[in-house]
């Protein structure tokens, strides 16, 4: 006979707690945390059965999030521009995934909307010309509001065949406390290094640098010809003690610069929960240290990896001020596709402080609403402010961004109170023709200065039908948007999404979208208990 406690009932009790919980039955059916894939349960006894032999482990959950306020409606006659930062990561959609697989709702600030869009790959050209990206721009009805629109604005940066790059000088900045000891991490992590070791060439370098109560080396550079040496210095890695990020942050800055490659790549690839207890904790100051060893030309890269005490806002603070980007490893399939599939646009750099400036002509758009990239808002002055730091595209990133449009003379849009004192007028050379200004600015990798260029959409620019990538993403959108409880989602429900998720797959040779599929069914099902 096989027996298992009560879980429903124990997670109940964890929701109300704000707990996680984890059930101990010896011979009990067992998720592995590295492939996801169940372990066949062992017969027992009824009478080999007691209370003491499933001891109830409740874990305080200490994950942190940063709440996001959602993006409003705002006027195109007030306001017709809008900036901000591009963002390459993918962490929330694998972290979201985690959560739904356990049978958990994800917090409002684990869903950002940009991060799940853009997780997927999407048909764009490739770019032709000067500049290191190419940009498309699309209009199309919207399916959750009768009478709005979305703009959809993608970027696809130029392929570079990984093999075929520049050397690399890599530094794996490797979080060894105590808070590591799970399965789904410290031993997780040496997975995923050995999957990127195996991608290098051997002219490359790799160290090891390590941070628990204290940092050191584990491993100085080493060309990647040495792979033996370095995967025994991955495999010798062991957890325990506090964790003093501080102290390894500048360790793995230093080692980068002493092996500094002036004509290739240099990243600090960070691999952690983010909990960060002793040294610098502080979240300025870790902030204000990381943009000082960003000016130092090396990129970094962010791995999140676990469950309980992950500290995401913190994490992705890092990589968005260390030229970087921020993925979540929550198996060996994540960590092929960021580390192998991906590895170009994880590690290669081809344009950085990228950002985008839309201007809405109002006697087209009478409202325009940015969808997700709320911790990405910049002020209007800011686009040509080289200052200003932005975000990174890789080798062959793709960008997706959404806006929600008010096309002018909607008479169900709430227009605010007109100013007593000042009065808001088309210009009178406004172009007729044009609905809006897509504007872009960025760097090359080793520029101080930034160039620029345009898209224009016209005004008769529609597709009635929106393209089958287009309704993909869309779906993808709708997905978080109900997840994080929006207050714009109309007509949206789980049916629609589901069923435009699945009709609009198309072409899935990695099974990703598959997997979508699966998690919005899951999400539906959670929603229907909550």
């Amino acid at each position: 006979m096989k027996l298992a406690p009560n879980t429903s009932l124990f997670y109940k009790l964890a929701n109300v707690l704000n707990v996680s919980v984890v059930i101990c039955l010896s011979g009990c059916a067992r998720q592995s945390p590295l492939d996801g894939e169940a372990q066949p349960a062992a017969s027992i006894s009824s009478a080999m059965v007691k209370s003491e032999d499933f001891p109830l482990q409740v874990q305080h959950n200490t994950e942190e999030y940063e709440a996001i306020e959602e993006n409003d409606f705002i006027q195109a006659l007030q306001q017709p521009q809008s900036t901000f930062s591009i963002d390459v990561d993918t962490a929330s959609y694998a972290n979201v995934r985690r959560m739904l697989r356990q049978g958990n709702w994800p917090p409002a600030g684990a869903v950002r909307l940009e991060e799940l869009v853009n997780y997927f790959s999407y048909d764009y050209p490739e770019p032709e010309g000067e500049h290191p990206f190419s940009v498309i721009a699309d209009v199309a009805p919207c399916p959750w509001k009768e009478g709005h629109q979305l703009l959809r604005i993608g970027l696809r940066g130029q392929s570079i065949e990984f093999q075929e790059r520049e050397s690399a000088n890599l530094v794996f900045l490797l979080d060894v406390s105590g808070s590591m000891l799970a399965p789904n991490k410290l031993p997780l992590v040496k997975s995923a290094m050995k999957m990127l070791t195996q991608e290098l060439r051997p002219e490359d370098r790799i160290a090891i640098a390590v941070y628990a109560g204290a940092s050191g080396l584990a491993l100085d550079s080493t060309p990647a010809s040495n792979s033996a040496e370095i995967l025994g210095a991955l495999e010798s890695l062991e957890a325990g003690g506090s964790t003093n990020g501080g102290a390894g942050i500048r360790l793995a800055y230093a080692t980068a610069r002493e092996h500094f490659s002036a004509d290739g790549i240099n990243r600090v690839i960070l691999c952690t929960d983010g909990d960060f207890n002793v040294g610098t904790t502080n979240e300025s100051e870790l902030v204000e240290l990381i943009q000082e060893e960003a000016k130092s030309d090396i990129f970094l890269t962010v791995l999140g990896f676990g469950g309980g005490n992950l500290k995401d806002s913190k994490m992705e603070k890092l990589a968005d001020l260390g030229n970087g980007n921020y993925a979540y490893i929550d198996s060996k399939l994540e960590a092929r596709k960021v580390l192998v599939e991906e590895v170009g646009a994880t590690l290669k750099t081809i344009a950085k402080d990228v950002k985008i400036q839309v201007d809405f002509n109002p006697r087209h758009v009478q409202a325009y609403r940015l969808l997700g990239y709320e911790n990405r808002l910049l002020d209007n002055q800011d686009f040509r402010d080289d200052r200003k730091d932005a975000g990174e595209i890789g080798a062959g990133h793709r960008v997706t961004a959404f806006y929600e449009l008010v096309p002018t003379g909607n008479e169900t849009f709430q227009e605010s109170r007109s100013s007593e004192f000042v009065t808001q007028e088309l210009s009178e050379h406004a172009d007729v023709e044009t609905r809006l200004t897509v504007n872009l600015r960025y760097k090359q990798p080793d520029a101080d200065v930034g160039q620029e260029f345009q898209v224009r959409v016209s005004a008769s620019a529609m597709h009635m039908d929106a393209p089958r990538d287009m309704q993909f993403a869309t779906a993808v959108l709708a997905y978080g948007m109900l997840l994080r409880g929006s207050s714009h989602i109309g007509n949206l429900n789980w049916d629609w999404v589901v069923e435009t998720a699945e009709r609009s797959a198309g072409d899935d040779p990695r099974g990703l979208r598959a997997e979508f599929l699966a998690l919005t069914k899951t999400a539906k099902r959670l929603a229907a208990t909550r």
